[in-house]
């Protein structure tokens, strides 16, 4: 049993007293010491998460397909129809100019070519052996018109090189049917250039300058990325029909566009990139992804967007 002459208080808490500590205890010590300390942190933490979203800034990006075209490549058509007969290069060859590349079926022109050949030295003998006669002079007038149109149609049944430079693409083979216009190859020339052809929202024109950086990825070349300066900008925003027509026949079906875009154009300094430390060349059509930063803005207004109405628009 406790010693009645201590009253009611413990020993322990009368000891305390007599050595004079002053503090006053605590009736119940439920909460770990860790608690104090990890409340300032929040408080740093979320003051620090505030200011980052004041002053911090996030961008935002007009992104849209491209598409790498070459100017100043020679397009080489079929100037009549006609059925090939056979090619005499291959792609990546290079050609120099008037170098034959195609011919096509020929021989109705050739027999052609032929009766007037022939026809034209018989009216030639007449004349010699008798300079007065002018029945043969005047044939020999009409025919000599007609030789040359034939001739005309026989250097037509082939194709040659208008251009120096590289077979960059061929589209036909031996035995085709051709009709006239079709493309039969491509050749680029060494004066040729390569550019890219952007298509980017429509509502984003307005911000839209030139000579802002523009970056590309190449489809198939992931973080193959080029840096590149926008060159000119479309005038018009145009429909997802229009941008497919100004692509062409070759390439406007390939594309699927959500909405209105707008053409953005910038130059590459060369004919060649890099992927993987292994060394590629560009081609008419290579598809890629382009991005333009329209926007700078402080991240509490991209979180909260009618925080804007402070900020202004700080569109680039």
């Amino acid at each position: 049993m406790a010693d009645p002459t201590l009253g009611i208080y413990r020993q322990e808490a009368l000891d305390a007293l007599a050595e004079g500590t002053g503090g006053e205890g605590e009736l119940l010590k439920i909460s770990p010491s860790w608690i104090g300390w990890t409340y300032w942190l929040l408080v740093i933490v979320l003051a620090a998460t505030a200011a980052y979203g004041v002053f911090g800034t996030v961008n935002e990006y007009a992104a849209g397909p491209a598409v790498i075209r070459v100017e100043g490549r020679a397009d080489m058509t079929a100037a009549t129809g006609g059925i090939v007969v056979s090619t005499h290069v291959q792609p990546g060859q290079r050609v120099v100019r008037g170098q034959l590349l195609v011919r096509f079926y020929v021989a109705q022109e050739a027999a052609e070519l032929e009766r007037l050949n022939q026809e034209f030295e018989l009216q030639l003998v007449r004349l010699l052996r008798d300079p007065a006669d002018r029945s043969a002079r005047e044939s020999l007038t009409s025919l000599r018109a007609q030789r040359d149109l034939a001739e005309t149609r026989v250097a037509e049944r082939s194709l040659r090189a208008t251009v120096d430079g590289v077979v960059s693409d061929l589209r036909i083979r031996p035995g085709q049917l051709l009709a006239p216009g079709d493309l039969v190859l491509t050749v680029v020339g060494d004066d040729a250039r390569f550019s890219l052809l952007a298509f980017l929202p429509g509502h984003a024109r307005p911000l839209l300058k030139k000579g802002m950086p523009l970056r590309i990825e190449l489809t198939g070349f992931s973080y193959a990325y080029r840096e590149l300066t926008v060159e000119s900008i479309g005038d018009e925003v145009v429909g997802p029909a229009e941008a497919r027509r100004y692509l062409g026949s070759d390439l406007g079906d390939a594309y699927a566009f959500g909405g209105p875009v707008v053409l953005v154009k910038a130059r590459l300094s060369d004919r060649t990139f890099v992927s993987e430390q292994r060394t590629f060349n560009y081609y008419d059509g290579t598809p890629a992804r382009a991005e333009v930063v329209i926007r700078e803005q402080p991240i509490a207004v991209a979180l909260v967007p009618p925080l804007r109405a402070l900020w202004g628009d700080n569109g680039r």
